[in-house]
């Protein structure tokens, strides 16, 4: 399937209907039901055990509490430092229209283009399956959502996408999630949280997918567990546009460099929170080990010029590059 492939295909296109059973992202005590609807600025959502509060900030939750907020606020302003200095975002709304398919502002191209290969590949091969499985629309937990593209393009389809992201930026966060009003009858429901920590009752979703963040977990086994607590019996794991090596040592010195050039570049390295970074066939053993999972591994063409990267390393005498993979793994509850 080429990169420009479309995402509205359902007949049944739209939020008719979504209900979502939030708790406390602090003590877990159940907060109540959101139902498809525009919530009024600054509704709140109070815990009755614990007096959390969960703010409605003008079309996004605040799920963080303050502590975990605090943990957060280097890691979250230096990511948005470096994102804005890579010219993400932009002040035309046909920009996040055309994402991932077409990078309108014609600054970060390349990365777009991985992102839309990956984006079709899941569409021809990983998608279907899903949608025939459960004969109806999928209840989608968009774990590092962004500005939302991904979940904009399944809500196109006709699924019932949730965005969660610790950025919250209008530019490349969950505020630029306002442009895709412009074609959805109504916003997916969008929230700033953690991973570890997902204001989400047990059992409510289908798929999961980590869109180019599980990378950012600093435990991936405690990322993993709160994200499988979060699926319904037989749900669906799916990770993708992670960096992928074979040897641990490539990530490892993969890591010292992209520190290196950012303390160049930046005045920091951007090692604000422990992320683990990258993938290995260990690591992704030890989280099938862990919690049953049977990854099915794909691997999107991104082009010859992509593909011929681990040989021209080796020619060069350099590390191995990082390679991007899709891994499904269906959860057995």
């Amino acid at each position: 399937m080429s990169a420009t492939a479309k995402s509205e295909v359902m007949p049944q296109s739209g939020f008719a209907g979504w209900e979502l059973r939030v708790q406390c992202p602090q003590c877990g005590s159940i907060l109540g039901t959101l139902r498809q609807s525009d919530f009024p600025p600054e509704f709140l959502l109070s815990c009755s055990n614990c007096f959390f509060q969960m703010l409605n900030d003008d079309g996004i939750w605040r799920a963080l509490p303050r502590e975990r907020a605090a943990h957060f606020e280097r890691f979250i302003r230096e990511y948005q430092t470096v994102r804005e200095a890579e010219g993400r975002g932009s002040s035309n709304p046909e920009y996040y229209l055309a994402l991932p398919f077409k990078d309108v502002s014609g600054r970060n191209p390349t990365q777009w283009e991985i992102r839309a290969q990956t984006f079709a590949y899941l569409l021809q091969k990983v998608i279907p399956e899903l949608e025939s499985r459960a004969s109806r629309k999928l209840d989608v937990l968009d774990l590092g959502a962004g500005n939302g593209w991904l979940s904009y393009r399944l809500g196109l389809r006709g699924h019932l996408p949730v965005a969660v992201d610790l950025n919250t930026s209008p530019s490349d966060g969950l505020a630029a999630t306002v442009h895709y009003r412009q074609k959805l009858p109504r916003l997916f429901p969008c929230f700033q949280a953690e991973l570890d920590c997902l204001p989400f009752a047990d059992s409510q979703f289908d798929v999961a997918i980590f869109n180019a963040s599980f990378h950012y977990a600093e435990d991936y086994e405690r990322t993993m567990a709160e994200t499988i607590r979060c699926l319904r019996r037989s749900g669906t794991v799916i990770i993708a546009d992670t960096a992928w090596y074979k040897r641990e040592e490539s990530g490892r010195q993969m890591v010292q460099e992209r520190r290196q050039a950012f303390t160049q570049q930046f005045g920091f390295p951007s090692n604000a929170i422990t992320s683990q970074e990258y993938l290995t066939d260990a690591r992704l053993s030890a989280l099938s080990q862990r919690f049953g999972l049977r990854w099915q591994k794909h691997s999107p063409y991104y082009g010859l010029r992509w593909a011929m990267r681990p040989a021209v390393a080796r020619l060069k005498g350099k590390r191995e590059p990082s390679r991007f993979r899709i891994y499904v793994a269906e959860v057995a509850k």
